[in-house]
């Protein structure tokens, strides 16, 4: 889907990829989302997320706004490669809740859109209700 002209992607994350998240934190550039202008407020957390499960965000490498191609197998893009998001187009690497890597081209995480659950299956992207 777009939000914006950009292409957005939803991804329900598993149990094991949730478990997968802390062990990259050390190898990350921006562990914590202190980049506020990357996401609301709500989404400044380790799953970068409302709901933990699901992750909502602009499918643009922020290096040069490449489409990112999605390896969620441990060791399908490296050995020791935790699953995640990798631009092959200028090697930026994000893992499963969109936090670059450190030495990745890219310089900060992927861009969490503003949006709200309006049911249990159904998401609005572009208003949070905030405003």
């Amino acid at each position: 889907m777009e939000w914006r002209g950009r292409p957005v992607w939803i991804l329900r994350r598993t149990p094991e990829m949730l478990e997968r998240l802390p062990a990259s934190e050390p190898l990350l550039s921006d562990p914590a989302s202190a980049v506020s202008s990357q996401q609301p407020e709500y989404a400044r957390n380790a799953t970068r997320s409302i709901e933990p499960e699901v992750l909502v965000t602009v499918a643009l490498c922020t290096h040069l706004g490449c489409i990112p191609t999605y390896y969620p197998e441990p060791g399908s893009v490296q050995p020791g490669w935790p699953g995640g998001f990798y631009c092959p187009c200028h090697g930026s690497k994000f893992d499963l809740a969109g936090r670059v890597y450190r030495g990745s081209p890219a310089p900060t995480n992927l861009v969490i859109p503003p949006h709200r659950y309006l049911s249990a299956t159904t998401i609005l992207i572009g208003d949070d209700g905030k405003g």
